[in-house]
């Protein structure tokens, strides 16, 4: 159990701190996103920024669960985003980035399940 409280969060962190590189340096298929979003760039850099702040409060664990929820919200927004703009597929990806935010948010899910003692309430 020890194991899993710390694979499911850092599974989730590693995913979203991957995808900083092409958001923080303005890579093409990442402008591409943000522009269909009409969010580019300060949605790119903001949720980059977010998405930044939610991994390291995940590898933390007295703050594992904020960071939950923060992700949680954010990838709840990609996942939607995909799903309702962009699609599954983006430019040719076949559907990697949304398998990516789909497993981020599951182990983001799971993390705050695991941690639901430090919210202080009952889920």
């Amino acid at each position: 159990m020890k194991i899993l409280k710390w694979a499911f969060p850092l599974v989730a962190a590693i995913i979203l701190l991957q995808t900083l590189w092409f958001k923080f340096t303005g890579d093409p298929s990442s402008k591409y996103i943000f522009s269909q979003l009409h969010a580019e760039p300060w949605g790119r850099i903001g949720s980059g920024i977010i998405e930044l702040i939610a991994s390291i409060l995940l590898i933390i664990p007295s703050t594992r669960w904020l960071g939950a929820i923060i992700t949680l919200l954010v990838l709840g927004g990609a996942i939607m985003a995909h799903i309702f703009i962009l699609g599954i597929s983006v430019q040719h990806d076949h559907g990697e980035l949304f398998a990516l935010a789909v497993t981020a948010f599951v182990c983001a899910a799971i993390t705050l399940w695991m941690n639901r003692g430090s919210l202080h309430i009952h889920i």
